[in-house]
């Protein structure tokens, strides 16, 4: 057997979820699992002065639905 590859340039595109993304229990997982998301989490809590980790994994979803929450939670999420 025998065959030809043509190798084409692959592009990257990186995507960043935007408001209404957002979902109470996000980022806990990977908090659990990985101390260094963790630590971001923890960054983001004390850069923004409450706890945001709180309200991305437990909610409530109202207080993580206001714009003043969601833009934060979901970019640290992203990080």
């Amino acid at each position: 057997m025998w065959g030809i590859c043509h190798v084409r340039q692959l592009k990257t595109a990186f995507l960043f979820p935007g408001q209404g993304a957002q979902v109470v229990g996000m980022g806990a997982e990977i908090a659990r699992s990985f101390p260094v998301a963790a630590e971001i989490f923890q960054k983001a809590n004390d850069i923004v002065g409450f706890d945001l980790s709180g309200i991305c994994f437990e909610g409530p979803a109202e207080r993580l639905n206001s714009t003043t929450i969601s833009q934060p939670a979901i970019f640290v999420t992203s990080a």
